[in-house]
């Protein structure tokens, strides 16, 4: 199952995807993060209207957005560095979330803001200090498209720790929807890339993690306590500006198409802040 959320008149409300790829909307107003809940629900839906007409809102408003940092091997070598033997994490706060059509906001003073199409994971069972990889997959509800958003000047010349440069609004386009667990036979066999302006720059395969889902689930919940409705960045493969030859970044008016196996696409331009 396909779940979304949607800008109405009368405020958010949640939506499905049917099986012809239009929205169905659910009756009241957007409920608090609860698959079984959507599930329900589903069947009262109202009559589908094409996706095109509608505007999406993210799929979910994350209690926290766990991140990983190299992730990828290719993508450690492109910024010359090693492989990490555990899981690098930093956090992005929820504000920085944004929908997968909404504008992304250059910062002030930002001067190389790069781009990041990683796998998001959506909790949905609550995990802390799990015993068993092997159940780590069990406190999953589903997967979701995620553009980790980088000030690469704040992150890495300013001084201090990688949230500097993580953190700015709307550096966390989201969704279009999110597709429920039970749809994704292997989270690690799903391919995932990016456009600038029409030009791939990203396209890689969730098979190219170092460290697999079910790896990050358990990991994570020995430090931190995942909630349902938290949401977990995998990281990203390489072609980020930054490992481009020379370093290219982001400029106001350029346009990123994000897009993922079954996780729909994002389609953002880039305004500077007012």
């Amino acid at each position: 199952m396909r779940l979304l959320r949607i800008h109405t008149p009368d405020g958010l409300r949640d939506a499905v995807l049917d099986a012809d790829g239009r929205v169905v909307p659910l009756p009241g107003a957007s409920e608090s993060f609860d698959v079984d809940r959507w599930r329900d629900r589903a069947a009262a839906g109202e009559a589908p209207v094409d996706f095109d007409t509608v505007r999406v809102a993210p799929p979910l408003s994350p209690g926290k957005i766990v991140c990983v940092g190299l992730n990828y091997a290719d993508h450690a070598a492109e910024g010359g560095q090693e492989a990490p033997a555990e899981p690098i994490l930093f956090l992005k706060a929820p504000d920085t979330v944004v929908g997968a059509c909404d504008d992304v906001v250059i910062p002030r003073g930002g001067e190389k803001t790069d781009w990041e199409v990683e796998l998001g994971v959506v909790i949905g069972r609550t995990a802390a200090y799990l015993n068993d990889e092997a159940d780590a997959l069990e406190h999953v509800a589903g997967y979701v498209l995620v553009n980790d958003v980088s000030e690469r000047h704040f992150q890495l010349e300013r001084g201090g720790q990688w949230d500097k440069g993580k953190n700015a609004a709307t550096f966390c386009p989201l969704g279009p929807w999110i597709l429920t667990a039970d749809e994704v036979p292997d989270p690690q066999k799903l391919r995932l890339g990016l456009d600038v302006n029409g030009e791939v720059l990203q396209d890689s395969s969730t098979a190219e993690m170092i460290f697999g889902v079910a790896h990050l689930v358990h990991y994570i919940s020995q430090f931190m306590t995942l909630y349902p409705g938290d949401v977990i960045s995998t990281g990203t493969p390489a072609g980020v500006g930054a490992g481009q030859k020379p370093p290219r970044y982001l400029r106001a008016g350029d346009v990123l198409r994000v897009w993922a196996d079954g996780l729909g696409e994002q389609h953002n331009r880039l305004v500077t802040a007012p």
